[in-house]
């Protein structure tokens, strides 16, 4: 399932094609909720809960309605291990709280153990299966490690937006086994966001770039120039489109690999009348360091000897007057280092202009996610992403398989 905008709005790319949990018929069934409880942790503690409380809805509703929950996710990177820093125990404690309610941590995953624990189960309650990354069949997708997973249930919820575009066996294999499943509540409103800026987006659509490559945003770039009125290009990726335009980057980061793409796209989106707006002046430095001095270069060219970090005071105020009068505006990726102070006002100026928007505003995960939360914006937004690399797929046109899989098999 992808949102490539050459597909109508009508067809089956979007929730059209899939059973919806208000279609569900979920009591006294065992649903396979994949959840994306991946949370950051510092010394055993869980230090920003807000995976865990995006899937309440979900498993709320389907607590109401009688079906018996299981939740299923990974944690961290264990490489098919079952490591106890990697445990998922931390987790069970957070959910119990924000439910208020008993929540049961299987001791595995799979096998007699995790049979036996989902068995004990009434309707209504629920279940978290212990760290699916504890076994190598999970992003293998192994036919066996599904097969597991599938004695476990009768019925598959996917509100893991942030893993759709994995094809692992508890996002892609399991739902293939069941003949389909369902978006959750968090994943078809991500569904919604992106369907309704790529298909039928209001105007001007204008679409805000950054983070530090452009390797990372080609692709999306190469799907949204004849669709989007205007891109507004920050972070490390513009150097690399300011050499190709033979402006002075000093010691800024560039690919120089792709100087030449970077100018195809420049002459693309001349020829098509998108407007590209490139930094003007910078915030720079003589070294890639949280405690170098900041610099203010106020021409488009950077001296020999210092690296753009940020966008500058007039780039700011011209993004931000672009941002403001969009009709729909998406954005993926920082304009600088807004992790350090002195590199962060780029950054929070775009965050603050989408605030001010009064059109569709949606913020494409990862770090711009990350932004928006830091500055206190978030509430401020049309829709923000819980996944940045599937959404960042979403807007390239890609399939994701997470999402492909949840469609019945005929």
């Amino acid at each position: 399932m992808s949102f490539n905008r050459r597909r109508s709005p009508d067809d089956s790319m979007g929730l059209e094609g899939l059973v919806t949990l208000d279609r569900l018929d979920v009591a006294g069934k065992r649903v396979f909720v994949r959840v994306d409880f991946n949370v950051p942790r510092e010394d055993g503690e869980i230090t920003d809960d807000a995976r865990i409380q995006a899937a309440l809805p979900t498993i709320e509703l389907l607590k109401q309605r009688g079906a018996q929950v299981i939740l299923a996710s990974h944690l961290g990177r264990p490489k098919g291990l079952r490591r106890a820093e990697f445990s998922l125990k931390p987790v069970a404690q957070r959910l119990r709280e924000l439910l208020q309610a008993p929540v049961i941590l299987a001791p595995g995953a799979i096998g007699p153990e995790a049979e036996y624990a989902v068995a004990q189960q009434k309707p209504g309650d629920v279940i978290l299966l212990e760290n699916l990354r504890f076994y190598p069949g999970e992003t293998a997708n192994d036919p066996e490690f599904v097969a597991e997973l599938k004695k476990l249930c009768d019925l598959y919820v996917n509100d893991a937006f942030g893993t759709c575009h994995r094809a692992h066996a508890s996002t892609a294999g399991l739902p293939r086994a069941l003949g389909g499943g369902s978006p959750g509540l968090l994943v078809q409103a991500e569904i919604e966001a992106f369907q309704r800026i790529v298909h039928d987006p209001e105007r001007p659509f204008v679409a805000v770039l950054g983070g530090a490559k452009v390797a990372d945003k080609i692709p999306v770039l190469s799907n949204l120039i004849e669709n989007v009125n205007a891109v507004v290009i920050g972070g490390g990726m513009a150097y690399t489109f300011l050499k190709a335009r033979e402006i002075p980057i000093g010691t800024s980061r560039v690919e120089e690999d792709l100087i030449a793409t970077a100018r195809d796209i420049l002459n693309r989106a001349r020829q098509g009348g998108v407007e590209i707006l490139l930094p003007s002046d910078h915030v720079a430095a003589d070294r890639f360091d949280q405690k170098a001095e900041a610099y203010a270069v106020t021409t488009p060219d950077i001296p020999t000897g210092l690296m753009g970090l940020d966008i500058g005071t007039e780039t700011r105020r011209r993004y931000a007057a672009r941002i403001e009068t969009a009709g729909t505006v998406v954005w993926n990726g920082p304009m600088g280092v807004f992790e350090w102070e002195a590199f962060s006002a780029g950054t929070r100026a775009v965050a603050e202009a989408m605030a001010r928007c009064a059109g569709t505003t949606v913020v494409g995960g990862g770090d711009s996610a990350a932004a928006v939360k830091q500055f206190g914006l978030r509430d401020k937004m049309t829709h923000v992403s819980t996944g940045g690399g599937a959404s960042l797929e979403l807007l390239e046109g890609k399939t994701l398989p997470g999402l492909a899989a949840l469609e019945a098999s005929s």
